[in-house]
Formats: C-alpha cells, sequence, structure tokens
C-alpha cells in the first residue's frame, strides 16, 4: 500500500487524496527555482496539488506563496498540508479554475507541475486524468492563464516532458515568453533525457542557460548534484 504522506526535513506532505502524490520530478522543480527566486517575489503555483511546491519553496524564500487548485479532494488536502506547516502566515490558496479565477494581485513568480499528456493513453481513474492529462487545461490555456497574471517584468518556470520542450517554446513565443534557463533531467547515466525545467520571462536573453540533471548515478545512488539540489528537503541525504 503506498505510504499516505511524504515526509521531508521540515514538513510533512499528506497526498493520499490527491490525485497525483509528491514524486521525484515536482521535488526536483521546487528545489531549482527555490535556489533561483529572490526574496520578496510574490508567487503563484497554478494547479498546487498537495502543496508541495509551495511548502519547498516556503523553505527557502522569505515570500508571499498563492496556489490555487481545481479539483476539492487534493484542496482539502493542501488546506491541511498548508495550515500543518511553519510558514502558514505567508501562504494564501483558493479553490477554482485558474482560468477564470480573479485572483487578488498581480504575481512576479508563477510555477505550475501542470497535466500534460494531451492525447496519451488514459487512467480509469478521472481524477488522476484531470491531473495528468491537458484536455480541461491546455499548455496554451496555461500560458494564457500565465500571461493574464503575471506582473510585466515577472517570470515562470514549468516541468514538462523532455519531448514537449520544443512545442512549448514554440507556444509561449508567440505569448511573448522568451525561454532563460533550462534544466533537462535524465534517471541515469544510461537514460534518455525524460523531463524539462523551462525558465521563462517577457525578455529575450542570450545565450540561454542550459543545465543537466542526472538523479541517479552508475552505481544506483544519488548523483552529487542530486543529493547538492535536495539535501535541505530529503529526509536522507
Amino acid at each position: 500500500m503506498p505510504n499516505p504522506y511524504f515526509q521531508f526535513k521540515q514538513f510533512t506532505v499528506q497526498h493520499d487524496q490527491c490525485a497525483m502524490k509528491v514524486c521525484t520530478d515536482s521535488c526536483i522543480l521546487g528545489a531549482w527555482f527555490a535556489q533561483k527566486i529572490r526574496p520578496h517575489t510574490f508567487i503563484l503555483d497554478v494547479g498546487a496539488g498537495s502543496g508541495v511546491l509551495m511548502l519547498m519553496l516556503a523553505q527557502k524564500i522569505k515570500s508571499q506563496i498563492h496556489g490555487i487548485e481545481l479539483d476539492l479532494a487534493s484542496f482539502r488536502q493542501l488546506k491541511e498540508n498548508i495550515n500543518h506547516c511553519n510558514w502558514k502566515d505567508k501562504m494564501r490558496i483558493f479553490i477554482g479554475d485558474a482560468r477564470t479565477f480573479v485572483f487578488p494581485e498581480k504575481y512576479d513568480f508563477i510555477i505550475s507541475n501542470p497535466p500534460f499528456y494531451e492525447n496519451d493513453l488514459k487512467s480509469p481513474d478521472e481524477r488522476l486524468n484531470i491531473a495528468r492529462h491537458a484536455n480541461d487545461m491546455t499548455l496554451a490555456d496555461l500560458l494564457s492563464t500565465i500571461s493574464a497574471n503575471l506582473t510585466k517584468d515577472g517570470s515562470f518556470g514549468i516541468l514538462l516532458p523532455y519531448k514537449r520542450t520544443e512545442e512549448f517554446e514554440k507556444l509561449a513565443l508567440k505569448k511573448g515568453f522568451h525561454l532563460s534557463e533550462k534544466l533537462f533531467v535524465r534517471q541515469s547515466p544510461k537514460h534518455n533525457f525524460f523531463r524539462s525545467i523551462l525558465h521563462f520571462t517577457r525578455l529575450k536573453v542570450d545565450p540561454v542557460a542550459s543545465h543537466e540533471l542526472t538523479i541517479q548515478g552508475e552505481a544506483g545512488k544519488y548523483s552529487p548534484e542530486f543529493v547538492d539540489l535536495l539535501k535541505d528537503y530529503y529526509l536522507h541525504l
């Protein structure tokens, strides 16, 4: 039976009621941007789920952090996780559809681990489909939502399948966003890249900073780069 929670060093994420559980991908996303976002940056998490990204950012960044979640069961667990953390006073959550929700202000940084399996094979679990598949919110919808709620000088970060990187870059460019930095992730040196973490701004950056992360080394243990990235979060690093 899967563990109903994921224990970090400074907080616990209950996720048994969430369509999407805490995973390595999302932890890499949260940890990577937690190193990059300046203090007092007003942050929004679109599709907050269990709240893992909000909590990872809150641990490192002195900022106000908002999150929005559409699924009611996930929202209830999100609320529980936020209420039991050390940083609840600087966080606020909303339930609703980010495409139509009227947020109180615009944000300096927006982060999202969105549904991205458009037209792929689906699960019999409809809530999991909503979380994984982009029939309800497409990547184009997400870009429109980000554009409408981001400050003029703001930026956003996103996690995607590696194979959809080029497609998303083109969609983002049509919305006036330029890729400024990217991180390609693979499981081991023997594997191909399977995830992309992308950072976009409205200003063109040349050259685009490019990084790579291998999760496990040859011996099957976490790589030094992965340990360095997650050591402030994972219990046994």
